[in-house]
Formats: structure tokens, C-alpha cells, sequence
């Protein structure tokens, strides 16, 4: 009866018991090889890249057996919240790929049967499980401050014994109904305990999906559920989601391996099925010779939001990391190149258990890979998205020359080895920004940069010769006949084979006059195959750059 009135003392509003929040989550109708996993996330920044492999792996899990994947936000902690950060992982999420079933919106409203899918909204739920541990004598007020906390601190220390609240040491562990009602009377704040039944002699065996057998010893600390605020704690608050969610899997970072004695303890507690879980080791970066764990704080390129803004396909990172979650989907992926990274069934307990490194040079061969794939259409279409988010100038002309710049990215593409030029989207600007007038002029303002061994009075000579040749309708071959006999005509051997056996006798070798050519046309040495520049450029804009190249008028 005292353990009745403690649970009305303290929490005199919730009228509620856990059958009628039962009744609101029934179980979910799946097939009992179906995975429920979730993300959740706290808002409080950029999603990590870490966060963003782990997720993958949920992702995937539930996906490849027919289930529910969810995206949950654990935002209790509104000091630490951060403005957009919810927006922020939500575009994160969609932007790489990661489909999920049930959550929030940008709208606000939820989707999904299993909500809300913010814990902010779930504040009463959790005040109901905790009442009915309290009603049974599983949990208690405790009205220990900082100073009495440090106390018994500095005695277990003194002592040499394991420091924390538990025990004998538990010091409201057996408070009375009206102790209780005494301290809140008088305004003491306090916050809610398990009681535990753990003792640290005893051990449990525990199977994770990632590391395999491990053994903890019990926990017998009497965790804190609620907070003074009367929020819940993060330990207690995601017991009670993922049993009332159906969640069956959940993946998360090893940090939280320790944790697994008291979630294994209050699941039990609650009377709640536990979840599988595996502790993925956190992604590492090669700095000079040693590795290290990604750091909030010194790396931008341990956010997600930084491979978003450099246009990182969100394909290709979630390839890359197939590749990392498994190694054998390198080789599964040659021998099906036209299938994607979701025909691949993943196994955490095939995941390296030690962590992976994060290979930039291979995320770009990946990427590159990725990219090259793509129809004009296709890189088009990404590139006009990412464009208008970090690129507004590039957005603006691409906008107004959307054929023209699909034309431009299908150079390359229809062979069956295309050309992989781009590993991001911000590479392309660079590479392509030669095709349109209002960049190509801000360019040669500086100069064009013409061969060594070719004077500017000779480059205008190449010029005004091939322009009184070119023709729009030529054909390759023809095309390129003419420019061989231009480079007889100029004193340039008309192949390499015959300049490299007497290069005293010419100028230079054809090969210099399409580079005068090709600088006049893009002002680059380094280009695409010249005559599918021309091809894309049109007669009108080739004729319009060959008459005013090198700083006159022919």
C-alpha cells in the first residue's frame, strides 16, 4: 500500500497504466524474419559520418528482411538542442539514400503508426512506466543533491570500493512514503531510481550481432530514469520507444557497449523483450602515419553536411561503405555492375569488429565510378539540385542552358568505357566551365595558355588557317585530315612518328596545332576529345571564339 501512495505522491496527474499505452502500439504484422530497426538521433548538430554508417547498416537490415526502418528523435535535452538540426538530419537521411518508413517531416506532422516519433511528445508515456515502477516497489524518489552525491563519492573512494549510488550506499533506496512527503513539502527536487537487482559478482553473457560473446558483470547501480526536470533519462526513454516501436534490431557505436548491462536490466525490469544489438567500432581517419577516431571538432569531413556540400553522390558514399560494412561487396559488385548497393544482402556479424578507415582516395574511385554510370540526364539533374543549395552561379547558368549543358555532360558517355572525370559534383564547374561564354570570358582575361614552343604570332596563324577550313558539317575524319594539312602548310610534321624522327626539320608536330586549336576554343590543355567540344559548342560559338582568340580579330 506504501509503494501505492508513493506512485500517487509522486506523480498525482498520470492516470494512465501501461495497458492503455499498450493498447496504442499493438504489434506490428510482419513476418517474424522482418527487422524493426531505428536511427535516433540527438539534435544537436551535423550528423557525424558515424552516425551516418551505422545508419546505413539499420537501414539496410530492416530493408533486405521486409521490415520497418524508423528514424526517432531523442530530444529531450533542449539545452543542447540546435536550431534545424532535425531538417538537417532529415535532408542528410534522403540526400544519401537512407529511406525511412516512419518518422517526422519537415512539415511537423509525423508518419507513421507508431508515433510520436519525437521523445519530447512522449513525456506522459514515459511517466507511466515509471509510476507503475514505482507503484511496485522498482524504482524510488531520490532527494540527493550534488553535495550528498560527492560525499558518499569521497567515502568510496577512501574505502577503495567501486564509487557510485548502489547499495547500502543507495541512501533513499528504502525511503519512506512520508520522508518522501516530507522533502517535497518542503520543495526538494529529486529525480527517479531503478532499484537494482544486480550484484557486480555476478556475470551475464551477452551476444552481440558484431563483436559475438561477451561477458559483463551485472549492474548494481541504482540508475537514474528520470531526471529533476521530469524528463526521462536517455537509458529509460529508449527501453520504453523501442518496446512500445517493436524495435527488434539496433545497431549503434561501441561507446554504448558498456551500457548494455543496464539496458539489459531495465528490459528485463519493464518485462520487455530485449533487442538485438551490435556495437559497430566508429569510423577511423588516417592522419600521417597513425589513425584516429573522427573528431567533431577538428574535422569537417566528419560531418555528413560536408560530403552534401562538396556533392558527394549520396550513392557513392552509401557504396562506399557497403564496402566497408562487408568486404565481400567489392567483389559481389564486378560481377553484378548493373545492380545497386541495395541487391546486396549485408551480416553485421561479418562487419570489422576492430572499426574501418575512412579512404578518401577510394571514396572518389567509388564516387567516380558511381558518377560515370550516369546518363548526361541523369548528372544533369543531380548537378541542377546540388547547384542551387552551394553553387548559386553555376544554378543560374546551367539553369538558363539546360540542353546545351546535358549536351556538354554526355561527352564521354556513350562509350562503353565513359570517361570518369568527376568524383563530386563541385568538380564539374571547373572542368566543364569553359563551354559557357560568361565564364570562358572571365578566363582569358588572364591569358591564354598556349604551348611553350608556340609563339602567339604563330598561334593566330593556326587559327586564321584552320578557321577558313572548319566546317560545322565535316565529319571526324575530314576534320582532322584538314588539320594535318594546315600543319604541313605551317611548317609542322603532319604526325609524331616523323617529327620524332627529324624534329630539327619542323616547328612542331600536328599535335601542336590542335593544342593551339583546343587553347583558342577553352583556354585548357587538358580537355574531352576536341572534336566533340566542337561538336557541343556549335558552329556559331566556335567561329565567335576562333576570331577573337589570342587578343585580336580575324
Amino acid at each position: 500500500m506504501s509503494n501505492e501512495c508513493m506512485a500517487e505522491l509522486l506523480f498525482p496527474d498520470v492516470k494512465q497504466l501501461p495497458a492503455d499505452i499498450y493498447s496504442l502500439y499493438p504489434p506490428r504484422n510482419l513476418s517474424s524474419y522482418a527487422m524493426v530497426t531505428r536511427f535516433a538521433p540527438s539534435p544537436t548538430g551535423s550528423l557525424n559520418i558515424g552516425g551516418l554508417y551505422a545508419t546505413l547498416v539499420s537501414e539496410r537490415l530492416a530493408h533486405q528482411s521486409n521490415g520497418v526502418f524508423f528514424l526517432r528523435i531523442e530530444d529531450t535535452d533542449k539545452k543542447r538542442e540546435i536550431k534545424g538540426s532535425i531538417e538537417n538530419i532529415i535532408n542528410s537521411l534522403l540526400y544519401f539514400g537512407i529511406r525511412f518508413d516512419e518518422g517526422p517531416t519537415f512539415s511537423g506532422d509525423d508518419m507513421g503508426d507508431y508515433g510520436p516519433y519525437k521523445q519530447s511528445s512522449r513525456i506522459q508515456i514515459y511517466k507511466v512506466f515509471i509510476k507503475h515502477l514505482v507503484r511496485n516497489g522498482l524504482a524510488y524518489p531520490c532527494f540527493c543533491d550534488t553535495d550528498d552525491l560527492q560525499k558518499i563519492r569521497i567515502s568510496q573512494q577512501d574505502l577503495k570500493i567501486t564509487t557510485g549510488y548502489y547499495g547500502q550506499w543507495a541512501k533513499h533506496r528504502d525511503i519512506s512514503f512520508q520522508q518522501a512527503q516530507e522533502e517535497i513539502l518542503n520543495g526538494q527536487p529529486f529525480v527517479i531510481r531503478l532499484k537494482s537487482s544486480g550484484s557486480s559478482d555476478r556475470r551475464i553473457t551477452y551476444h552481440d550481432l558484431v563483436k559475438g560473446e561477451i561477458e559483463f558483470p551485472e549492474n548494481d547501480q541504482d540508475i537514474v530514469i528520470m531526471k529533476t526536470d521530469g524528463l526521462p533519462t536517455y537509458h529509460f526513454a529508449h527501453a520504453i520507444d523501442d518496446h512500445l516501436m517493436g524495435t527488434t534490431h539496433v545497431i549503434r557505436g561501441d561507446e554504448w557497449l558498456s551500457s548494455v548491462p543496464i539496458h539489459i536490466q531495465l528490459f528485463e525490469t519493464l518485462g520487455f523483450r530485449l533487442p538485438q544489438y551490435g556495437h559497430i567500432a566508429p569510423i577511423m581517419k588516417q592522419v600521417g602515419a597513425s589513425k584516429r577516431k573522427f573528431s567533431k571538432r577538428k574535422d569537417l569531413d566528419g560531418t555528413a553536411e560536408y560530403y552534401r556540400e562538396q556533392g558527394y553522390p549520396g550513392m557513392a558514399i552509401s557504396e562506399y561503405f557497403m564496402n566497408l560494412i562487408n568486404s565481400d561487396f567489392e567483389e559481389w559488385k564486378m560481377t553484378n555492375p548493373n545492380k545497386t548497393f541495395r541487391d546486396f544482402f549485408i551480416y553485421p556479424c561479418k562487419m570489422n569488429a576492430s572499426g574501418a578507415l575512412l579512404d578518401m582516395n577510394k571514396l572518389s574511385d567509388v564516387s567516380r565510378d558511381v558518377i560515370s554510370r550516369l546518363t548526361g540526364k541523369q548528372v544533369f539533374d543531380y548537378l541542377y539540385d546540388w547547384s542551387e543549395e552551394f553553387d548559386s552561379e553555376f544554378h543560374t547558368l546551367i539553369d538558363k542552358y539546360q540542353e546545351y549543358t546535358v549536351d556538354i555532360l554526355n561527352i564521354g558517355r556513350t562509350i562503353e568505357k565513359p570517361r570518369k572525370d568527376y568524383s563530386k559534383w563541385s568538380d564539374v564547374k571547373p572542368m566543364i566551365d569553359f563551354f559557357y561564354d560568361e565564364l570562358f570570358e572571365k578566363d582569358v582575361l588572364s591569358g591564354y595558355k598556349l604551348p611553350t614552343n608556340v609563339s602567339f604570332d604563330i598561334a593566330k596563324e593556326i587559327v586564321l588557317g584552320f578557321s577558313k577550313t572548319y566546317s560545322f558539317t565535316n565529319e571526324k575524319d575530314t576534320w582532322f585530315h584538314n588539320i594535318k594539312v594546315l600543319a604541313d602548310e605551317l611548317g609542322f610534321a603532319k604526325d609524331m612518328k616523323e617529327y620524332k624522327a627529324n624534329p630539327n626539320n619542323y616547328k612542331g608536330h600536328v599535335g601542336d596545332v590542335a593544342m593551339v586549336i583546343r587553347v583558342a576554343l577553352t583556354n585548357r590543355t587538358n580537355t574531352p576529345d576536341l572534336f566533340d567540344i566542337m561538336k557541343v559548342m556549335g558552329e556559331k560559338r566556335v567561329l565567335s571564339r576562333l576570331r577573337t582568340s589570342f587578343g585580336h580579330s580575324i
